[in-house]
């Protein structure tokens, strides 16, 4: 057998615990910072009430308009990454439980990437009356900000399944015997806060407030993974503890 055959053969190296917690934690601060960054602009410049400036704002910051819904995409893409890097960390605490937590993060990133089309929506009703020299007309503009606000309704039900998700991801971090508890907690305070949005009222009554333990406890899992890790010893004890179970 050749050199090169032998090398074929050879088993390719499984990625380590602690390589891929590091990965998830730059990826999952990725997200955070652009999913975040593309909200704040869009709080600030176009979710106005009145859809006259709404139309004003987006016209004259189209550049910044795309800008946005990159970042919406880059960060449902990460998170995408995210979700399957945490599944297969979390995977010796439960298989099931791990699976079912991907599943509803997955819906709602696939809810954020679908919500960018009233993104683009609201752009193209603009620019077609602009081109048509009709952008004074009311019913154009008022259907510009229909497309934002369904845009911000849709967000809200993929909160939903991110509260969801992070509720389990707290529970599992609890099962676990490779993280601090601490974190269970936090990441169990997230979830309550953005499940606030299945009551509009008290969620418009104490946003942005309420966003503040759910970023907490998001950020702060994810600086633990980048800076500390998992423990990789106690991984692969639990890892090998489910396998002899099966």
């Amino acid at each position: 057998m050749s050199a090169a055959a032998a090398v074929m053969t050879e088993p390719i190296p499984e990625a380590s615990p602690l390589s891929t917690t590091t990965i998830a934690g730059a990826l999952y601060l990725t997200s955070m910072l652009t999913g975040g960054g593309a909200a704040l602009i869009r709080w600030r410049l176009f979710l106005s009430g009145d859809a006259a400036v709404t139309a004003t704002n987006i016209l004259a910051h189209q550049p910044l308009f795309w800008m946005v819904l990159a970042a919406d995409l880059i960060s449902a893409l990460c998170f995408v990454a995210v979700t399957l890097l945490f599944y297969e960390m979390f995977k010796p605490v439960s298989k099931r439980l791990s699976w079912f937590a991907a599943f509803l993060s997955l819906i709602g990133c696939a809810i954020v990437a679908f919500a960018c089309l009233f993104h683009i929506a609201a752009l193209v009703v603009l620019r077609g009356a602009q081109y048509l020299n009709i952008l004074a007309v009311v019913p154009l503009r008022t259907v510009a900000l229909m497309c934002l606000k369904l845009q911000a309704q849709a967000y809200n039900a993929g909160l939903v399944f991110f509260g969801l998700y992070c509720l389990l991801i707290g529970y599992l971090i609890f099962k676990s015997t490779f993280l601090p508890r601490i974190l269970s907690v936090l990441m169990v305070i997230a979830g309550l806060s953005w499940l606030t949005v299945l009551s509009p009222p008290i969620a418009k009554y104490l946003w942005p407030y309420i966003a503040a333990p759910g970023l907490i406890g998001e950020a702060t899992l994810t600086l633990w993974l980048l800076v500390i890790g998992v423990n990789v010893h106690r991984w692969n004890e639990q890892a090998s503890a489910a396998g002899s179970s099966r």
